[in-house]
């Protein structure tokens, strides 16, 4: 089993620190991922994409950025082309959505560029670091979210693969008592898992709210029951809505709708793990040495926002958000291409994971709004021509 021997000692110590020996799995999850030294995003920054742990729609060429620029140009203009227009990306990766993002608008829409604020908030110092390598021809920002003041966003937040790997609780149903899941020292380590598991009680009454936000009556589940609740991603959706003043949210990512998130038969929840292209469900080996995910509840995201005076404006999926704003055609132009017959097929190749509904194609895009008129609400996106 490899893992971090530094990460583990961190992990340990903050365990042992804790008055019951014990941490949340949210607080294990942090950790993991993204202490500052030893997590997976700060020591692993770089080992993303097809010859890293895993990949995005990012990895598969420009298009993908590309498709967003165009519906990004649209929420330019429905907002009736404001002199300044804030694009504000959530964890932006190695930074290859940024950059194919504002190449196209340099080249398509340079009215749009000359109203363009484009900025990065990222966690990871390591990625960081990446993207301003990457980026430095262009005029982009860095900062942290808590540095954007409140009600002061005109344009459009934007996320790409981010909320899966917000860290969640985790819970278990026991005979129709809804228990937490705590990590631990594991006593025997000779083999196996360095940490176990405690199930108790919630370590915060949010966690029962959330299920009552969504109407879920645990009494329908059955003893054994397990899935996850990522508070996480309603406080970043909270302190989003806080900032914008008008305009959107964008969300792609991996998960379900309520239905089918916490469906009775999903009995071990959507937790699972990344290395080497290789997908597991053990969080616990591997430590700081592989990705920790899990699937977005966007009917959660939905009411949420609701609250937060965000207003759903669609939620589709990634393949007919794509095929909407011209992704088909450019599939289609492609036999009359004069490049080789093996660049033309491996661009094929990497068009059809976009659109696959079984893979990438299937994730959900959700976009919301903040601030609109109702003649501007109505306006339909592009990208949203054929809805979920």
């Amino acid at each position: 089993m490899e893992y971090n021997p530094q990460l583990y000692q961190e992990i340990t110590n903050r365990i042992t620190k804790s008055p019951q020996q014990r941490i949340t799995f949210a607080e294990y999850m942090e950790l993991a991922l993204y202490h500052p030294e030893y997590g997976y995003y700060s020591q692993n920054a770089a080992n993303l994409g097809k010859e890293g742990d895993f990949f995005t729609s990012v990895h598969l060429g420009a298009d993908f950025g590309e498709m967003l620029a165009i519906q990004f140009f649209q929420m330019w203009e429905i907002l009736g082309k404001p002199e300044h227009f804030s694009l504000i990306e959530m964890g932006a990766g190695q930074g290859h959505l940024a950059s194919d993002i504002i190449s196209y608008i340099k080249e398509e829409y340079p009215d749009f560029l000359k109203a363009l604020k484009y900025i990065i908030v990222e966690k990871s110092p390591g990625l960081k670091n990446i993207q301003q390598q990457r980026l430095k021809e262009f005029e982009i920002s860095w900062c942290n979210l808590e540095e954007i003041p409140n009600n002061s966003v005109i344009g459009c937040f934007f996320s790409n693969e981010l909320i899966d790997a917000f860290p969640v609780h985790q819970f278990i149903l026991e005979n129709g008592e809804f228990r937490e899941i705590y990590v631990t020292i594991k006593a025997e380590q000779e083999t196996g898992d360095l940490f176990t598991e405690i199930a108790d009680k919630p370590s915060t009454p949010e966690l029962v709210n959330y299920l009552k936000l969504l109407e879920i009556d645990i009494n329908k589940y059955p003893s054994g029951y397990r899935s996850e609740i990522n508070l996480a991603a309603l406080e970043w959706l909270g302190v989003i809505a806080n900032r914008l003043q008008r305009g959107y949210m964008l969300t792609i990512d991996y998960g379900y709708t309520q239905n089918r998130y916490y469906n009775p038969r999903r009995d071990k929840g959507t937790l699972q793990c990344y290395t080497r292209h290789h997908r597991h469900n053990d969080p616990y080996i591997n430590i700081g040495k592989q990705d920790i995910t899990a699937h977005v509840d966007f009917t959660a995201l939905e009411k949420n926002g609701d609250r937060t005076n965000l207003q759903k404006v669609g939620l589709t999926q990634q393949g007919l958000f794509l095929m909407a704003l011209g992704l088909g055609e450019r599939v289609a132009t492609l036999s009359q291409s004069k490049q080789p017959l093996s660049s033309i097929l491996q661009r094929r190749d990497s068009l059809h994971q976009l659109l696959d509904p079984l893979g990438l194609g299937g994730f959900h895009v959700l976009v919301q709004a903040k601030g609109l008129q109702t003649t501007e609400i109505s306006q339909q996106l592009q990208g949203f021509i054929q809805p979920l």
